[in-house]
């Protein structure tokens, strides 16, 4: 029935996002408004962290205290722009733990294109002790203790490219992020 969308922020409490999202999409399913209120998100960020050989990943929220939310807009003759129903309004503003729309006087505003490809839905960034260039020793597998130079990491894969010498000759082993640690500690 609604062919556009546009993204708004709510502002909520701080720590209550994951509820208010939820309690968004409730609704929404409740009322059979699942084509008006489309998406629901809080952004965040997965930092993977390995130490002492152990990988832990922490999953960050990228704007504390604040909900992505993408409703259905509609032109309103009376006030001759798009906006969102006054029916979504209503059930994203009275949903528990929402403090208003951002905007000016809590008007909501929606996102720029722009805007919305620069806050991203997700990241992932990996945090290792090494870097291009340093000296790391293997641990485990069958080139363990072996030390050599990173020449590569590739983030995405989970993988470092180091450079051992072995038998008088350069030679490349492709590894994981946490088979290899620093030498230098």
């Amino acid at each position: 029935m609604f062919e556009e969308y546009k993204w708004y922020i709510v502002h909520t409490h701080t720590n209550c996002e994951d509820k208010v999202a939820e309690n968004i999409i409730r609704a929404a399913e409740n009322r059979n408004m699942r084509d008006q209120i489309l998406e629901v998100c809080v952004p965040t960020e997965t930092e993977t962290v390995i130490e002492n050989d152990k990988r832990k990943e922490k999953v960050h929220k990228l704007f504390p205290g604040y909900v992505l939310v993408k409703l259905a807009v509609a032109y309103d003759e009376k006030a001759q722009e798009k906006k969102m129903t006054d029916e979504v309004w209503y059930i994203v503003r009275n949903t528990r733990f929402v403090t208003g729309f951002v905007g000016p006087g809590g008007r909501p505003v929606p996102l720029t294109e722009k805007e919305v490809l620069a806050l991203g839905v997700e990241k992932r960034t990996v945090t290792v002790g090494y870097e291009v260039g340093d000296l790391v020793t293997v641990i485990g597998g069958s080139f363990d203790g072996f030390s050599g130079v990173v020449d590569n990491i590739d983030i995405e894969n989970d993988t470092v490219r180091v450079i051992i010498s072995m038998m008088g000759r350069d030679t490349p082993l492709e590894l994981g992020l946490d088979q290899v640690e620093s030498a230098v500690d």
